[in-house]
Order: C-alpha cells, then sequence, then structure tokens
C-alpha cells in the first residue's frame, strides 16, 4: 500500500477553508483531515474530537514537551497544535491527511517534512475576506481586527506554498484542489 500525501492547507482566517474542505471530503473518501488540539473554547455546535481536541493550556504544554505534535503556535490567544500520532497512523493507511493550519505551523511542516505538499487558499479580494469575517457575527471588533492584521501578513507569504487556491467559488476551488492532489499522486506512481 501506497504512503498517503501530507497536505498542509492554509489561508487567512475567512478565506473559505472549512467550507471548500467539505466538499474535499464529501468528493474523495481517501482524504482526511487531521483534527488540532486548541486551548480556545468550543463555538457552538462544535465537539471535542471532531473539530477540534479542546485541551487546557497545561494539557497543550505537557504535549509540546511530550515531542506530540507535528507543529503548533499561538494565535490571537489560543494555542493550536496537530498532534502527531493521528496523522501518522493516516498517512501509514494510505489516507492523504490535509492538516489546515495557520503560516507558523505550515513553517515548522515544511521545515520538518519538506515532501508535504503545501497549498495556499486565497480569498478574490481582501475586502471581500473582510466582509466574511464581519458576516460570521461570532467574535467581537478587536478579534476581527487582529484577524484582519494576521490575515495580512499572512497573504504576503502566498508564495512560500507549492498552489495558490483562489476561492471565488466554492465548487470550483475545491475541484483545482482535488486536481492538485490527483496529479501529484499520478506522478508519484
Amino acid at each position: 500500500m501506497n504512503k498517503g500525501l501530507l497536505v498542509v492547507y492554509a489561508g487567512a482566517s475567512g478565506v473559505g477553508k472549512g467550507t471548500i474542505m467539505k466538499r474535499l471530503l464529501a468528493e474523495n473518501p481517501n482524504i482526511r483531515l487531521s483534527v488540532s488540539a486548541t486551548t480556545r473554547a468550543p463555538r457552538e455546535g462544535e465537539q471535542d474530537g471532531r473539530e477540534y481536541y479542546f485541551v487546557t493550556r497545561e494539557e497543550f504544554e505537557k504535549l509540546i514537551a511530550e515531542d506530540g505534535f507535528l507543529e503548533h503556535a499561538e494565535y490571537v490567544g489560543n494555542c493550536y497544535g496537530t498532534p502527531k500520532a493521528p496523522v501518522f497512523k493516516m498517512l501509514d493507511e494510505g489516507l492523504d491527511v490535509f492538516l489546515e493550519i495557520e503560516l507558523k505551523g505550515f513553517l515548522q511542516i515544511k521545515k520538518a517534512y519538506p515532501e508535504c505538499v503545501s497549498i495556499f487558499i486565497v480569498p478574490p479580494s481582501f475586502e471581500e475576506l473582510q466582509a466574511r469575517l464581519r458576516g460570521r457575527g461570532t467574535e467581537s471588533p478587536e478579534v476581527i481586527a487582529e484577524r484582519l492584521k494576521t490575515a495580512q501578513e499572512e497573504l504576503s507569504h502566498h508564495h512560500l506554498f507549492d498552489y495558490v487556491v483562489v476561492n471565488d467559488d466554492v465548487d470550483r476551488a475545491a475541484k483545482e484542489v482535488l486536481s492538485i492532489i490527483s496529479a501529484i499522486k499520478t506522478e508519484k506512481e
């Protein structure tokens, strides 16, 4: 059995990564999304172990000390990290594992696992990104302002990624990501 692909899937907050990911998971049974650990509180409807592993800061720091993360970072006052064990298990099973992470995490992954495939999702415009973040209605104006500031910084690093996909249409963007994965897997055979 061939080993699965490790795919870093990133983009600024609000670009539609989650919406595209839902399409990818529905259309390709070989794709899995890694579940990250976070110290932030669950949002309405989120379940522990599904969207995130919700942990305390102490539990998070213990995993760091045990080298239990592929990557980890602090973002807008909360810690996020990708636990190693479940990702390696899925890759060994031949599944393609997507890590939905931010720029700092990507840089850690790229350094430790240069063979990973990296895909960066961008909005059609910065104005559209602002509208999407404000339209969520889940965060304070201060948090939105911080996310927009971080987004500007992240978007300026798109050139570090193997592929950049514009999310101007969810169906088109999802098809483009699936085409990238298919082409890479065909090339490796």
